[in-house]
């Protein structure tokens, strides 16, 4: 019985002591800092976010056919051809 008890202040004791925050370091005091901290993680998301719509124009390349990737080419040369065109003639 005294043994249970014990185990159960232990227990206790540890989740009341452990519901604070967990890094004492990541709780910043100042705006600057906080806004350093934001700043950060923006950046890292923003990161995260590039490098998942580059995976996604990879595989949505792969999967397209030989001639349809032949297609794309063909028509982006005729429209860059096409623009310069009109920006030499000063029509727009």
């Amino acid at each position: 019985m005294k043994f249970i008890t014990f185990i159960l202040i232990g227990i206790l004791l540890g989740t009341t002591l452990s519901c604070g925050s967990k890094n004492p370091e990541s709780t910043v005091g100042s705006v600057e800092e906080a806004e350093k901290v934001l700043a950060k993680r923006d950046k890292k998301q923003q990161k995260a976010a590039k490098k998942a719509k580059k995976e996604a124009y990879k595989r949505y390349w792969s999967q397209q056919s030989k001639e349809a990737k032949k297609s794309i080419k063909k028509n982006l040369k005729r429209q860059k051809r096409i623009a310069r065109h009109r920006k030499k003639s000063g029509t727009q």
